[in-house]
């Protein structure tokens, strides 16, 4: 259960970092940089929601 806290905050973390890397490079127009940031923050994202999915399940065990 500890693994998986710790692994959930790093992938907040690295949530805000990709957010902020798309956001500077809207702001300095460099798409590539917002294009990347957005895709690895969905991945973040997709995989924050299935591990939080195992926490519950093990919870209700």
């Amino acid at each position: 259960m500890g693994k998986q806290i710790i692994l959930n905050t790093l992938y907040n973390v690295g949530i805000f970092i990709s957010l902020m890397t798309a956001y500077w490079g809207f702001n300095n127009q460099r798409y590539e940089y917002v294009a990347a940031g957005v895709i690895i923050a969905a991945l973040f994202v997709f995989l924050k929601i299935k591990i939080i999915k195992q926490v519950r399940s093990n919870i209700k065990k």
